[in-house]
């Protein structure tokens, strides 16, 4: 289809511009039916039905003025409330709804910053201490607001390693964090001891549950052991998690939680002078829309205890069943042990390539998420894939069987380009090469790349050239001298 450059002089027939738009979706990740395993969290047609009928009686309502929308700011404080209740927080608990899991990060770290400007105003150089596996929004957060994030490399368990977290704790720092889980490996970080370390030298501690936050307590309640992660572990302050995760509400809800209002003061926006009124805010955007706001209240309320108690329940024995399957499968294994419904699975054969296994599980019609260190393939799993996980596992052992009898499969298309990326080991060139792809997607043409032929053509960036070009040969440099490191440790006093 051409792309639309100009406003239409004439305004098109509705009907036209609606079959326009289901056609522009016929290439989209095909979610309804469970073969994207990332992205969508689904409950079934008639819920998806009913949320767009709750979204559309207040699609118009503007959330900015809780004054003039009273019946928005009762959905969200009855949102929060109910999060709360769901999260063991006591009658001091509180937050607001945000825009999603990225804005409630943001905001959290926004308010740790503006917190410690009033307890600790000779911090000049704020830090944070995260596990390497936390979510990518606390970096861009960072990036944001002028913190220094501190990343520190996970155990071999890959959950956050309190002692070195606690190593790299100073007096510049004014929170540290963990997940539950942690998105990439579905793992629970030891928030317990990181709640005791953050006890112990006197900072908060925040607990990203975007993912978890409303469906680990019904796998707790369903028996499947999960480590403690909310306010009931003293020294937990805040909590971030995602209505529009496993909640089940459209896309555009999340909400903050914090321990007392002491914390959460900070987080509001407040100006005085503008001529336009006094403006008050307690989130990043201004308008806010309504839709989102009462789509989240009304999934809560259609779900219930044994709505939700129900697909969790499903979630978890498709999270098992892969867990099981790739057992089963030579050459693969699980990343670590999963505690909730997000698993990766990785090559333990070096003549199987994760990801040309991706490439050709793709060809298959499944949607893939890639991820890396270590190289892997992840699922984030939902009730309605119980009844197509068994012909996954069996595309999946298929595909294995396909990579190992055909050792060329990881030089070509996306396994090449993801392969790279993944092992080149100045990441400043990798960075590079992701801008150049960005501006192609949001420069003038507006293309999706197609990242098999990135670096092929003649209008691409020379680093992109340079990975593709010498990418095999600055590889197999790094490793020799890493090979060589590793003898000099044999005999080096240090």
């Amino acid at each position: 289809m051409a792309m639309t450059t100009s406003v239409p002089q004439t305004g098109r027939p509705h009907n036209e511009i609606l079959q326009e738009m289901q056609a522009f979706g016929e290439d989209d990740a095909q979610w309804r039916d469970g073969r994207t395993w990332s992205l969508v969290y689904y409950a079934g047609p008639e819920h998806h039905e009913f949320l767009k009928e709750a979204h559309n009686l207040y699609f118009a309502e503007n959330g900015l003025n809780p004054i003039a929308f009273k019946s928005l700011k009762r959905m969200e404080a009855e949102v929060v409330r109910m999060a709360c209740t769901l999260m063991n927080g006591d009658a001091k608990s509180c937050g607001t709804m945000t825009s999603g899991g990225t804005e409630s990060i943001l905001l959290a770290i926004k308010s740790y910053r503006d917190r410690a400007r009033k307890k600790k105003p000779w911090i000049l150089r704020p830090e944070i201490v995260l596990p390497a596996t936390i979510h990518v929004a606390f970096g861009k957060a960072c990036h944001y607001f002028g913190v220094k994030a501190r990343y520190v490399p996970v155990g071999p368990d890959h959950r956050a390693d309190v002692k070195a977290m606690g190593k790299a704790i100073n007096r510049n720092t004014i929170m540290i964090a963990g997940s539950a889980p942690q998105y990439p490996h579905g793992l629970v970080d030891p928030i317990e001891e990181l709640a005791e370390l953050a006890r112990a030298r006197k900072i908060p501690l925040h607990v990203d549950a975007c993912v978890g936050g409303y469906i680990l307590p019904w796998i707790e309640k369903l028996g499947y052991p999960v480590p403690a992660w909310d306010f009931r572990v003293p020294g937990v302050t805040s909590i971030s998690a995602d209505v529009h995760k496993y909640g089940y509400a459209p896309k555009g809800a999340s909400t903050l939680l914090w321990r007392d209002p002491s914390f959460l003061r900070h987080q509001f926006y407040v100006y005085t002078d503008w001529c336009g009124g006094i403006y008050a805010s307690p989130g990043i955007p201004g308008s806010k829309p309504g839709g989102c706001i009462a789509a989240a209240w009304a999934s809560m309320q259609a779900m219930g205890e044994d709505g939700y108690m129900s697909r969790a329940d499903g979630a978890m024995k498709v999270a098992k069943a892969i867990q099981a399957g790739v057992a089963q499968i030579p050459g693969l294994a699980i990343v670590g042990e999963p505690h909730a419904t997000c698993v990766a699975y990785q090559s333990t054969d070096e003549a199987v390539d994760i990801y040309a296994v991706a490439d050709l599980l793709e060809k298959k019609g499944w949607g893939v998420d890639r991820q890396q260190n270590p190289n892997c393939i992840h699922c984030t799993c939902n009730a309605n894939q119980v009844d197509i996980v068994e012909g996954y596992l069996a595309d999946v052992a298929e595909c294995v069987d396909t990579v190992r009898a055909n050792p060329e499969l990881a030089a070509e298309g996306n396994a090449a380009m993801y392969g790279m990326m993944a092992k080149v080991p100045v990441r400043l060139l990798v960075k590079q090469a992701v801008l150049k792809i960005m501006e192609g997607m949001y420069g003038p043409d507006g293309e999706v790349p197609d990242l098999s032929k990135v670096g092929e053509g003649e209008d691409d960036g020379f680093v992109l050239k340079a990975i593709n070009k010498y990418g095999d040969q600055a590889m197999a440099v790094y490793a020799k001298m890493n090979g060589l490191r590793d003898r000099a440790k044999d005999f080096l006093p240090f």
